[in-house]
């Protein structure tokens, strides 16, 4: 009886392993189909390079972008930059100034680690993050320069609107106007004749409105032009429609002179509260305690 039991258990074990063997044992559906949908996995040191690298090429912005940026700089295509009264550069002048920021970062942070006496590591590691230090200095200092042009096209706009809406009310078409208007100075001014000029070509004017609205992405610009195709294509009175968008981009940069007065006044509570007010509370309480001392 013992026997027949072993034998049994035996049989059974025989089966569960050849059952078990990989070669008659056919891959899942899962099995097979996962591996095609998710992508390999890395070792964690190369995720975390990945992620690094991923960063810093996003914060120095790709061709792309760059391209964008510049665009808002020089709309017009005129490089010698003759109504923004700066020289303008493409993506290729950039990218070299760029290179020459990250060799002075480079050769800042060289001189500080000599004159430090760090190890070789410290020295290659000052080296690597001088030569990205500089390459975002350059990236930063071209953002600025990016914002303040956009900020100069929305403080130009509510003059150059309702300038325009006095030519179509006095009996001008858009084109006539536009002209008249884009003979003023300002980036704004420029922007307006480089889209007339592409007009001359052979450009529709509200595709050459688009296309320059498309690279400034300066928002009440984009709804200023919106605002001329709905009136051109709806047949609405065109002076009507300026002279509220005019009154509405005063309105827009009414408030944006109050928030940035706002946040100009809470900058300015710094120095008060961490120079002036310690200062006079000293020159306030240091007579006195003076006083007690020589009384004592």
């Amino acid at each position: 009886m013992s026997g027949a039991l072993l034998g049994l258990l035996l049989g059974a074990g025989c089966l569960l392993v050849l059952a078990g063997c990989p070669v008659r044992r056919s891959p899942s559906l899962a099995a097979r189909v996962v591996p095609h949908l998710e992508p390999a996995r890395r070792p964690r040191s190369q995720e975390l390079l990945r992620a690094v690298g991923t960063a810093v090429g996003a914060r120095l912005g790709s061709g792309r972008a760059v391209a964008e940026r510049l665009a808002v700089l020089d709309p017009t295509g005129e490089a010698t930059g003759e109504a923004t009264g700066e020289a303008t550069e493409d993506l290729a002048g950039y990218r070299a100034r760029q290179v020459l920021w990250s060799c002075a970062g480079t050769a800042a942070a060289l001189a500080v680690v000599t004159v430090a006496g760090a190890n070789p590591v410290a020295v290659a590691a000052a080296m690597v993050v001088g030569a990205i230090a500089g390459a975002l200095v350059r990236d930063e200092l071209l953002a600025r320069r990016v914002r303040r042009r956009r900020g100069e096209v929305v403080a130009d706009l509510p003059a150059v609107v309702e300038l325009l809406a006095l030519s179509v009310a006095a009996g001008e078409n858009v084109g006539a106007a536009l002209e008249r208007v884009a003979a003023g100075s300002g980036p704004l001014c420029a922007g307006l004749r480089g889209a007339l000029g592409r007009v001359r070509t052979g450009t529709p004017l509200l595709d050459a409105l688009s296309d320059l609205a498309g690279r400034w992405q300066v928002a009440p610009f984009s709804r200023f032009v919106d605002g001329i195709a709905v009136a051109v294509e709806a047949g609405s009175p065109l002076a009507e429609v300026l002279r509220a968008q005019a009154a509405d981009a005063r309105d827009a940069e009414h408030r944006r002179l109050v928030e940035t007065g706002g946040r100009q006044e809470v900058r300015m509570m710094v120095p008060v509260v961490f120079g002036v007010l310690p200062v006079t509370v000293l020159f306030a309480v240091y007579p006195g305690l003076v006083q007690m001392q020589l009384g004592n």
